[in-house]
């Protein structure tokens, strides 16, 4: 059983930045590529970025390409996610899973974006 707790989300103001983190625990066995996902209430969950278990190959949603950087520490199994210029389309609850989702999903972490 996987535990994942993300942190790190709040207010912000179009155009901050916020980072994310994503703490997992318990039987996380072998390294695994890493995601992170958004829903907004009465949508479905969507991707936004990816990173490999070695941190070597990344990738992002277009909505967010250029902005977000995601990134990881393996030694802590953390991933983060640093969020620049954000828009109000970006309010959403986070949340961190393998990639493709292999574990039940965390609390996620609240990012209000007010213009």
């Amino acid at each position: 059983q996987v535990q994942l707790v993300e942190s790190g989300g709040g207010p912000v103001q179009a155009g901050g930045s916020l980072r994310l983190s994503c703490a997992a625990s318990g039987r996380t066995g072998t390294v695994y590529t890493m995601a992170w996902f958004r829903q907004v209430l009465g949508k479905e969950r969507e991707f936004v970025a990816a990173i490999a278990n070695n941190g070597g190959s990344t990738g992002y949603a277009d909505s967010v390409k250029g902005r977000f950087t995601i990134s990881r520490d393996n030694a802590k199994n953390t991933v983060f996610l640093q969020m620049s210029s954000l828009k109000p389309e970006d309010m959403a609850v986070y949340y961190c899973n393998s990639f493709p989702a292999n574990w039940g999903w965390g609390q996620g972490t609240q990012v209000t974006v007010s213009s």
